[in-house]
């Protein structure tokens, strides 16, 4: 079972910050059934520091065991634009071709479009992450759909399990699952207790929680 997206390497992000906690995070995965991590970080911000990253990351593999461990990206559109996007190649999940899109969550970048095709132009295959948070889908599964329509495969993550009634992503996130918009349920987890909410989606959604493309 694939996790494409969690914030587990150590002191990098808003996720796990000792290492301590990431081996911590390691059980609760295994525990979860996860067997491929895909790590990936945000890239965001001036305060991004990829060698500290892959520093970081190198040190946690070694606890991996047979959890299959590899580095990406969550890759804020604003500072994908800022490092140039013919550098995108260099913050795919892994050696493949994937690539994890964080957008803005209160307004749809008005040059999305093109961002997506010069992405697309070098052979790499969109993943937007969790489009449950963003408003604009929120207010409109269009937005999904357009996005879909695109090329791009969505993310949801798992939290949304745990979410009340009331919550505006909780409510998205079953809206698009509901519309088969979505390719993967990823835990996102940025601490141990994450791992809850992904169990529980495993139960309920199958496949898609196994990081897997939708039939």
């Amino acid at each position: 079972m694939r996790d494409v997206h969690c914030h587990i390497v150590f002191g990098v992000d808003d996720g796990s910050r000792s290492l301590d906690e990431s081996l911590a995070m390691l059980h609760a995965a295994r525990e979860a059934g996860i067997t491929q991590i895909v790590c990936t970080p945000h890239c965001r911000g001036r305060h991004f520091d990829r060698e500290r990253i892959i520093g970081n990351f190198q040190e946690l593999q070694r606890y991996a065991g047979q959890i299959d461990m590899m580095l990406g990206y969550e890759v804020y559109v604003e500072k994908l634009l800022d490092m140039g996007i013919e550098h995108a190649r260099d913050y795919r999940l892994g050696e493949s071709d994937e690539f994890l899109l964080e957008l803005p969550t209160g307004l749809r970048p008005t040059n999305l479009d093109t961002v997506v095709y010069r992405l697309q132009g070098q052979g790499l295959q969109i993943i937007i992450a969790h489009p449950e948070r963003y408003s604009y889908v929120q207010s409109d599964l269009q937005y999904a759909y357009d996005l879909v329509d695109m090329g791009c495969r969505l993310q949801v993550s798992a939290d949304f399990m745990g979410a009340g009634m009331f919550s505006k992503h909780g409510k998205c996130a079953k809206a698009l699952l509901k519309e088969g918009l979505i390719s993967y349920i990823a835990s996102d987890a940025h601490a141990v207790d994450d791992y809850a909410d992904f169990r529980a989606a495993v139960r309920k959604y199958g496949s898609l929680a196994e990081g897997m493309l939708a039939e």
